[in-house]
């Protein structure tokens, strides 16, 4: 196994997931702010969730081709929901009494979201975000289907020529980098609890 398939398969990762932290958490922050509106998100961002990861890819390579630029956008798309969900199900469960105590200090929306309702909604988004970390890691192996590289080629190789070796090294390697993710995030996200 080379370095280089561990590298492109962490770039995928990594892209994907500071793409879906971007977008996810204004998104979730959104459907907080605009219940009705954001009924109508969570439930398309739902739906793309329950299509096969491999389906999107395919879809998004008529238009993008076969590259690492289709398999991150689908990445982006299918992985959207746990931070999306998490951003809005931790700003609700804010206590409403200390809502009502920032309006009270005359607190803007801003400044409420800002020093009061993300701080105390954090842990549930980096909850969010530690799911869509280890998910990525499983569903960038998909990416060799549509030209992405990374670990998935060690996985498709092995499954071709039969050979059990190349598919238990990838699938270990895969599980590694699985385990380090959820280990470091969930370290992270226990101290972070702790201070709140």
């Amino acid at each position: 196994m080379s370095l280089e398939l561990v590298l492109e398969h962490l770039y995928l990762v990594a892209i994907s997931c500071v793409a879906v932290i971007a977008v996810g958490i204004p998104l979730g922050i959104f459907t907080y702010y605009h219940a009705r509106v954001g009924k109508i998100v969570l439930t398309i961002v739902d739906l793309i969730q329950t299509v096969p990861v491999l389906a999107v890819m395919g879809l998004l390579m008529t238009v993008f081709g076969a590259n690492s630029v289709t398999v991150i956008i689908a990445m982006i798309l299918y992985l959207l929901l746990p931070v999306v969900r998490n951003t809005n199900t931790g700003l609700n469960h804010v206590n409403p009494l200390l809502k009502e105590t920032a309006d009270a200090m005359g607190m803007s929306g801003r400044q409420k979201l800002m020093k009061v309702e993300f701080p105390l909604a954090f842990p549930f988004i980096l909850t969010g975000i530690r799911i869509t970390v280890v998910n990525a890691v499983g569903v960038a192996v998909f990416g060799t289907f549509v030209g992405g590289g990374g670990l998935g080629s060690i996985l498709y190789r092995g499954i071709r020529i039969q050979n059990l070796n190349l598919i238990l090294e990838g699938t270990l390697a895969l599980i590694v980098i699985s385990m380090c993710f959820d280990y470091l995030l969930g370290f992270f996200e226990k101290k972070i609890r702790r201070l709140l």
